[in-house]
């Protein structure tokens, strides 16, 4: 008798033992809004969902959301657009929150020069580094990197003049303020090697493109980035991140506590997309995306 109740005790605390490791030993509240909804933005919160299934991952559109601070405290908020950031804004008391995919200069426009507490930011735009690590990567004969900014993307140029330096590269800046005028174009055309596209839509859009692309050509003049789908219009090559590694920053993020969140980051992982086409047509060689970005890669975990 003795021996049949060690074994059933033995049993049961290994039936306790395996649901207590099967079991998480906490599931986070994870909501996402956005002022719209729609196929993306629900393939995008499914993703994690299946990515992160021990916790509740949730949408609720913008419009039916109180006040931030009447959310839950141990909620974890993730804002999908500027019109969400702008109604977290409105309260100090809002749960931690997580900014997807919003550029320097659109933080710029609508946070000023801080950023609040209990909120970071997950930037949009490829790191200014990264990008000149790019073009010394495809591009090694290239010391002058022209670079166009306007008004609200001259902040830029700082940072980015610390990194040229680093690197043995020249910054050859030219303000463009208005977008109908040629000649800072041309102007900084003859003065540089490659150009690099900062993310300011004012000087990069759909209006500016064929501007660009085609002074660019006639130049033989190479231009990277801005963004990925600029690429697509016709520029050489840029760095991007999409949804597999949003929702990579977004895992890492999560597993950990917010308070240990930093205000701002880049996604540590990315890729390099080239256009064969415009590569030809400057006479330089196709880009190797994979092979880039695996060295970039290399060198940014170098230290």
């Amino acid at each position: 008798m003795t021996h049949l109740f060690t074994a059933c005790v033995w049993r049961r605390c290994l039936l306790l033992a395996s649901l207590l490791f099967a079991t998480p030993t906490w599931a986070a509240e994870i909501l996402l809004t956005a002022a719209e909804d729609g196929p993306g933005v629900q393939a995008f919160v499914q993703a994690l969902g299946q990515q992160r299934p021990e916790d509740r991952v949730t949408f609720t559109p913008l419009s039916d959301l109180p006040a931030p601070g009447h959310l839950p405290s141990a909620t974890r908020l993730i804002l999908l657009d500027l019109k969400s950031l702008d109604w977290r804004l409105q309260d100090n008391q809002g749960p931690p929150t997580l900014v997807l995919r919003i550029s320097r200069l659109q933080a710029r426009q609508h946070l000023g020069h801080g950023v609040p507490p209990r909120i970071s930011l997950l930037w949009s735009d490829p790191p200014l580094e990264r990008q000149l690590r790019l073009i010394a990567d495809i591009l090694p004969q290239a010391r002058r990197i022209g670079v166009l900014y306007g008004i609200e993307s001259d902040f830029l140029l700082h940072e980015l003049r610390q990194h040229a330096t680093s690197m043995g590269l020249e910054i050859v800046s030219q303000p463009w303020d208005n977008i109908n005028d040629s000649r800072p174009l041309q102007t900084l055309f003859k003065n540089s090697d490659v150009l690099l596209g900062l993310d300011d839509p004012q000087l990069y859009n759909p209006k500016t493109a064929k501007n660009l692309l085609l002074s660019s050509y006639a130049r033989q003049l190479p231009l990277i980035g801005p963004n990925a789908g600029f690429v697509k219009a016709g520029s050489l090559a840029s760095t991007y991140s999409d949804q597999s590694d949003w929702l990579a920053v977004l895992d890492r993020l999560l597993d950990h506590s917010p308070s240990s969140w930093p205000r701002s980051l880049y996604p540590e992982h990315f890729k390099v997309v080239g256009n064969p086409q415009v590569a030809r047509s400057l006479g330089i060689e196709q880009v190797d995306e994979a092979a880039v970005a695996v060295r970039l890669t290399e060198g940014e975990k170098r230290p």
